[in-house]
């Protein structure tokens, strides 16, 4: 069983503190980001950074649906942390799986932030994993890479 990743990241041009709170805004903005390929959303508890508990099904391709309880947790001592002009990191661990993806906001320069996502999970093992972790990852960034366009549309106004 190997570990596969996905990494996506944008470019935004709203501060990191603009671009992160929109981020851990699991009650309302974060819902408005994601594209078709998530359905049956919904806030379990908290709703605002660290404590939260979401939940969504997430089909990447047409027979791959995943039913995902996520727990939200903002670490300290991250990249965002350190540079200490605003941003921050969420990580969203899968109760349902081993899936783990981690939010990096941090500065890029005069008013923009630098939006990074990236998922790991624990792929298959043989040659379905062989798929998985050539496929998948490029999948998966895609569907974050709208995610991040659509972060970007609501703070970039």
């Amino acid at each position: 069983m190997a570990q596969v990743e996905a990494t996506t990241e944008r470019i935004i041009s709203a501060d990191p503190e603009t671009v992160f709170d929109a981020l851990a805004d699991y009650g309302g903005t974060r819902a408005k980001l994601l594209p078709e390929h998530f359905s049956e959303y919904e806030v379990r508890e908290g709703g605002d950074g660290e404590g939260t508990l979401v939940h969504w099904k997430l089909q990447a391709t047409s027979k791959r649906i995943r039913d995902c309880l996520l727990e939200v947790t903002e670490p300290t001592g991250g990249p965002a942390h350190a540079a200490g002009h605003g941003g921050g990191q969420l990580v969203e661990k899968d109760r349902n799986s081993s899936m783990v993806t981690t939010w990096t906001v941090t500065p890029a320069g005069e008013g923009k932030s630098r939006a990074v996502v990236s998922t790991v999970w624990n792929g298959a093992g043989g040659i379905g994993g062989f798929f998985e972790k050539t496929f998948a990852p490029k999948g998966l960034s895609r569907i974050y890479d709208a995610v991040l366009a659509n972060l970007a549309t609501e703070v970039e106004k």
